[in-house]
């Protein structure tokens, strides 16, 4: 029980299949008590549907990543209804499905700064709000991928978010620290989640992925829960500003 007696906020749970519940029910088997942020109604009532596979009813709480005011009252509620926080989990990401399918020259400005908003700034803004509610230190994890480095087709201006997400990682880190905070980010490999089938081309790359990976495979989404896992609780405690693949061994392979 990794994680018994702690207390975990999971920002960007969207459905059963998304990689932040894979998260959630990470932490809740080994006896986390779960905050789960949601955007609107809509994905209130999904969460609500699947909330009954937790071994511990979580507190839900509207939380809009866009939205200064909305992060802060959510954190505001933690702090009325839960107390403190021991780890957080970031796994929001925003684009304009036209800046994903063009080419990246082509990305409106408005769709620039949506994407590097909800997908990057977002980070600051949880991390900035969970910031008084880890008194005694713990572990904020941001969800990213390997198009933060590498040109992938139709991830487009999502890569230059996620490389900003990266650095932000970083200087969160070096600043959250002298609290005992750690700030680590996951890159996961291809998964097949809902909003990733629908990325154009996604099927030929996941398989591609799986044949040209060290493994000669594709990675599971709870492979991926299980290294956030880790990340959120102490076992980890001496890493921070790191990006962590967990991806098959297919960053490491050569052409």
């Amino acid at each position: 029980m990794l994680m018994q007696d702690r207390i975990g906020f999971v920002a960007g749970v969207a459905n059963h299949r998304s990689i932040a519940w894979g998260i959630a029910r990470a932490l809740d088997r080994e006896g986390a008590r779960l905050v789960l942020g949601y955007l609107g109604d809509r994905e209130k009532q999904g969460i609500e549907k699947i909330s009954s596979e937790l071994n511990n009813a979580p507190l839900l709480v509207p939380c809009d990543a866009s939205n200064d005011e909305s992060v802060e009252a959510a954190f505001a509620r933690v702090g009325e209804e839960v107390g403190r926080l021991d780890c957080v989990v970031h796994s929001i990401a925003y684009a304009k499905r036209e800046d994903l399918d063009g080419r990246y020259a082509d990305t409106s400005r408005d769709g620039y700064h949506l994407a590097l908003d909800i997908s990057a700034y977002s980070l600051n803004c949880l991390a900035r709000c969970a910031e008084p509610l880890m008194p005694d230190g713990g572990g904020i994890v941001a969800m990213t991928y390997l198009g933060s480095e590498r040109a992938i087709p139709n991830y487009n201006v999502m890569g230059v978010a996620k490389a900003a997400l990266e650095s932000g990682v970083r200087y969160l880190a070096s600043e959250l620290g002298p609290k005992g905070i750690r700030v680590n980010g996951l890159s996961a490999g291809p998964l097949k989640t809902l909003a990733a089938r629908g990325i154009r081309g996604f099927a030929e790359m996941h398989q591609q992925h799986g044949q040209r990976a060290a493994l000669r495979r594709n990675v599971e989404i709870d492979e991926v829960a299980d290294a956030a896992l880790f990340l959120c609780s102490n076992m980890s405690r001496g890493i921070t500003g790191e990006i962590i693949y967990v991806d098959a061994g297919f960053r490491i392979m050569g052409m």
